[in-house]
C-alpha cells in the first residue's frame, strides 16, 4: 500500500473515532480538529457514509450508525 494510502486511512480511522467521541459533530469542527479543508473532511465522510458508518441525519451534522465495527 502506498504512503499516501495508509496516510488517508489513518486520517478516515481517526475521524470516524472523533465522531464516535465528540457527536454529532459538523464538517467545519472535524476540519478544525484535524487541520484539514472542508473537501477533505467531506471525502473522508463520503468514504464512512459509503460504508455505512456514519450518517448525517440532520443536515450537515454527522453522528455514527449502529453498524458494528472491530478497530484495529
Amino acid at each position: 500500500m502506498s504512503q499516501s494510502t495508509t496516510r488517508m486511512l489513518t486520517r478516515v480511522k481517526a475521524v470516524y473515532l472523533f465522531i464516535r467521541e465528540n457527536g454529532p459533530v459538523t464538517t467545519s469542527q472535524i476540519a478544525e480538529e484535524f487541520g484539514i479543508t472542508d473537501r477533505t473532511v467531506q471525502r473522508d465522510l463520503h468514504l464512512l457514509a459509503y460504508n455505512g458508518l456514519v450518517n448525517s441525519p440532520n443536515r450537515g451534522r454527522w453522528k455514527i450508525t449502529n453498524k458494528k465495527v472491530k478497530i484495529s
